[in-house]
């Protein structure tokens, strides 16, 4: 099969790779037909994912067809159409069965990390009962690839981590894929304030159509003054690290409200100051979590019924053959607009 292959820091190709096949009970063998690049593939091209080793496939986001089933998978049959999962679950272990599903002693998140991953023609899927979806009929499948990893990682280590309240005050750092989707789903709770703040004037535009109240962009002057003017002076009740460096990080500290949460969503590859000598008395809570996607089911009914529109994300659209430009595509988001880009084998 064709998949696109991890050959170390900054090096990468579309490569002939063995077909994946069942090696445990609980297994199945997923037909891919649509897929897309994560930040975190590009944190991996860039070294900072240690765990992932040359010669993996990569990606961790998809859709298909199951084509096999190991002797001990139940709920799942070739045919079937199915969302996977980024993270994979036992649903047995201890850390499973506390709901941190990110944390399997068997799984979490192993896709296109220690495993070969999803971009490519077929995938394996261990414990494929607990991390693969039925599709129901008639959803728009490719739009389902968003319901793989940002909008539950948006919505768990955004939104919820960060305790977004009805009527409170939402400052995003970051107006790539997680944090839009931290947007979307933080619409769930009713902020009064949804502040966006990013370099890429684009994405503030598309900001303030899915939702932002006000959008700041971070190269026109003193971010943390403007949000201190938005919300009285106090600066916001939830502060979400939607991008992964340094900077960003110590900008939220600037950003938080006493009281309030800093929610880190972002892939850090670097340390990050802590700034304990101005944070250490405002009753401040920093959180941090790799997504368990224990809210995709409920993510999936409001795709379904139409609350939540992830399609809107999809900005570009590739053959796997094309995957190299893609990544450039997605790579080079300032110059491209590109938000989500779908793969389809």
């Amino acid at each position: 099969m064709k998949a696109l292959v991890y050959h170390g820091p900054g090096q990468r190709s579309l490569d002939e790779h063995p077909d994946p096949v069942i090696q445990e009970l609980g297994d199945a063998i997923v037909r891919i037909t649509h897929t897309t690049i994560c930040g975190t593939d590009l944190h991996i091209l860039k070294g900072d994912v240690p765990t992932c080793t040359p010669g993996r496939v990569l990606g961790h986001e998809g859709v298909g067809v199951v084509e096999a089933v190991g002797s001990g998978v139940a709920g799942f049959k070739p045919g079937d159409h199915v969302l996977i999962s980024c993270i994979t679950s036992c649903a047995r272990c201890d850390y499973c069965r506390r709901g941190m599903y990110s944390h399997c002693e068997t799984g979490g998140w192993i896709l296109g990390n220690v495993i070969d991953g999803t971009q490519a023609q077929y995938v394996r899927i261990p414990h494929a009962d607990t991390s693969l979806y039925h599709i129901p009929a008639g959803a728009a499948e490719d739009a389902l690839v968003m319901l793989s990893d940002i909008l539950p990682t948006g919505f768990e280590c955004g939104v919820l981590n960060g305790r977004v309240a009805p009527g409170g005050s939402v400052a995003i750092v970051g107006a790539g894929p997680i944090g839009l989707a931290a947007l979307l789903t933080a619409q769930f709770y009713s902020p009064a304030q949804l502040i966006m703040i990013d370099l890429d004037a684009n994405r503030l535009e598309v900001a303030k159509r899915f939702g932002a109240t006000h959008v700041i962009q971070s190269s026109a002057g003193n971010v943390a003054e403007a949000v201190r003017s938005l919300t009285g002076g106090k600066g916001a009740d939830t502060v979400i690290e939607a991008v992964g460096v340094p900077a960003t990080f110590e900008l939220c500290q600037d950003l938080v409200a006493p009281g309030g949460v800093i929610a880190n969503v972002g892939v850090h590859g670097v340390k990050v100051d802590l700034h304990l000598e101005r944070l250490w008395s405002h009753n401040v809570t920093i959180t941090t979590r790799l997504v368990d996607t224990v809210t995709t089911p409920m993510l999936l009914k409001t795709v379904v019924s139409g609350k939540l529109t992830p399609a809107s994300l999809i900005t570009h659209r590739f053959r796997l053959d094309e995957i190299d430009q893609a990544y450039e595509t997605f790579g080079h988001a300032a110059q491209t607009h590109a938000l989500k880009v779908l793969i389809e084998p």
